[in-house]
Formats: C-alpha cells, sequence, structure tokens
C-alpha cells in the first residue's frame, strides 16, 4: 500500500480483508464437517448458527474472492461480499468495511493483498484470534491493553455473569482478549450481557467485527461526543465494568460539566479527565457491582485532595 495511499487510509482497506478471510475460512471447515455427515445439511443455515459460525454467500467466500483477485471489479465484488455479508448475518451490520471498489484504489495493489492474505494460513477457529489481533493492531496504530492487564483485571473482578460494561471499549480489547472471558460467554451466553461504547469510528466497526467472529453479542455504540461529554447509558447499571480509559486528558469539556450528576464525590479537576472517569464508572455500577480500572500512575501521586475525599467518601458509601 506504500506509496499509493496515506498510511491514515491502510486501516480502511487492510481491516475488512482478515475478517471476511477468517469467516470464509471458519464457514469451509464447518460445511465440510456437515458434507461428510450423512445426518447433517451443508445447506442448513441453523447448523452455523449452532456454532457461532457465520453464513456465508458463495459470492461472498473467499475462494470467489480470491479466483478473482485479478480482475478489475474485483474490488466492487469485495463490497458486494461485504454486504451480503451483513444482509445474512445481523451482528455485524454496518461494521463492515465497503471501500474497495472506489474508482482510485490501486486495483494491482489490492490483488496483491489478496494474495497475500490468501498465502496466511488460518484454521478457521480460535486459535486464529492471536494472529487476527495482530493485524488489527498493526493497521490501526492501536495497542490492545496488555494481555497481562486484561487476565489480571478479568481475574479480580470475574465479569463472567451479568451485566459488563466498557465505557471506552477501543477495539473490545477487554472483551476478545480474555479466554476466560469467551469461555464463560459460550458456555452461558444467556449468563452475560455485554455493553461498550466508543468514540473512535474506525475503532467502534473494529470492535464489532472483533466481537462478532468470535460470537459474542454485544450492545456497543459509537458516540461521537465522547462518554463523558455525552453518557449513552445514563440511566444504565453494570454489575462488572472493565475500563483503561486514555490518560491525562485536558480538553474534556470538564468547565462544562461542572453540575454533572455522576460527580457524586465532587467534580473533577477541570484541566484533566481522570477522576471523571473513575466517577462515571462509579456512577454506572450497581449496588453490589465491581470495576477493574487501568488509571495513569500519575493518579496515584496527584491531585492528592481529590483522591482523599473520593476515597474517604467511597468508603462511608460502600461500608
Amino acid at each position: 500500500m506504500r506509496g499509493s495511499m496515506d498510511a491514515g487510509e491502510y486501516k480502511h482497506i487492510a481491516l475488512g480483508l482478515p475478517f471476511l478471510r477468517y469467516v470464509s475460512v471458519a464457514f469451509q471447515r464447518l460445511h465440510d464437517q456437515l458434507t461428510a455427515d450423512e445426518y447433517s445439511d451443508a445447506e442448513d443455515r441453523d447448523e452455523y448458527l449452532a456454532e457461532n459460525i457465520f453464513w456465508v454467500p458463495e459470492k461472498a467466500r473467499w475462494s470467489f474472492i480470491s479466483k478473482n483477485a485479478k480482475d478489475p471489479e474485483v474490488g466492487v465484488m469485495i463490497d458486494k461480499a461485504m454486504r451480503e455479508i451483513e444482509t445474512e448475518n445481523p451482528t455485524p451490520k454496518g461494521a463492515l468495511p465497503k471501500v474497495f471498489g472506489k474508482e482510485s484504489l490501486d486495483k494491482a495493489m489490492l490483488s496483491g493483498l489478496i494474495n497475500l492474505f490468501t498465502n496466511i494460513r488460518l484454521e478457521g477457529s480460535r486459535d486464529d484470534f492471536d494472529l487476527i489481533g495482530r493485524i488489527y493492531e498493526y493497521c490501526i496504530g492501536e495497542f490492545y491493553t496488555p494481555k497481562s492487564v486484561v487476565d489480571t483485571l478479568i481475574e479480580m473482578i470475574e465479569p463472567t455473569k451479568g451485566r459488563v460494561y466498557d465505557p471506552c471499549c477501543g477495539t473490545g480489547g477487554f472483551f476478545v482478549q480474555s479466554e476466560r472471558f469467551i469461555d464463560a460467554h459460550s458456555g452461558q451466553r444467556n449468563d452475560i450481557a455485554i455493553y461498550g461504547q466508543g468514540r473512535n469510528h474506525t475503532t467502534f466497526g473494529l470492535a464489532r467485527m472483533n466481537l462478532a467472529i468470535r460470537g459474542i453479542f454485544a450492545d456497543i455504540r459509537w458516540n461521537s461526543e465522547g462518554t463523558l461529554v455525552k453518557d449513552t447509558f445514563p440511566d444504565e447499571r453494570f454489575d462488572h465494568i472493565l475500563a483503561n480509559p486514555p490518560f491525562n486528558i485536558s480538553d474534556w469539556s470538564g468547565e462544562l460539566l461542572r453540575e454533572d450528576t455522576r460527580w457524586k464525590f465532587g467534580a473533577p479537576p477541570v484541566g484533566n479527565a481522570n477522576f471523571g472517569w473513575i466517577h462515571h464508572i462509579h456512577h454506572h455500577l450497581s449496588a453490589s457491582g465491581i470495576g477493574g480500572v487501568v488509571m495513569a500512575n500519575g493518579s496515584m501521586s496527584s491531585m492528592t485532595a481529590v483522591r482523599a475525599t473520593f476515597a474517604a467518601r467511597w468508603s462511608r458509601a460502600t461500608r
């Protein structure tokens, strides 16, 4: 892609292709198994739904796309494939990129990318998720919370039942990086309800793709104004909250939010959003809820008076 487009555009081209390749491989894997089983119907969509596998229409499958990689209209074919997958599978509706048919897109570059992803070995199983996650990280320039941190928080607060919320979910890292969380969700899906919101539209779509290919269903919302300015779940309370908010944001409209009802322990400093995030999380916890939050190191030593007031009042409130 270098030389043919700005680096900032890479993500819009590259993010959809590994998704399309993975869902095609997973579909074909189960299709072959069902075909070999005389008691199963490989064309029964319910068979795929039962296994959390996307139903992929014939002309949306990677085999069809790769066979036509050198066709001048392959970009249009990919956009159509994305739309067909969204039509047949409601969970990624509106989240998949449809930018491949643009006239300005270098057709030779796109053909090369298709061949590149064709040669990457995928099994159509959970084993592929780490590789796909790394591709996503590289292309969007944002990185997941380190897995060791995610696992630590998951172990501490055990969000395997009830309502789980991430107020700044980004690419959905807290939901997709923990095998324990995924196992619990897959095994007892009705026991867990997932909620999240994010400001970046690209990572919002990516979070939905990330969750969809893992069979995790969630209410993820795009919030262009940001969580602290516009709370899209104002009246909701959650049993578990996991968050890694952006650190030390100074331009967060703190002056406009001085009287916000979330500031139960006093208004956060105008020039730093850290304690605004803590207040927001506390505000959304249920009576017995528990939150796990990653904060900047400076929060341990700065704003001492605010921290002391917060801790004292929270201690009294939960005693």
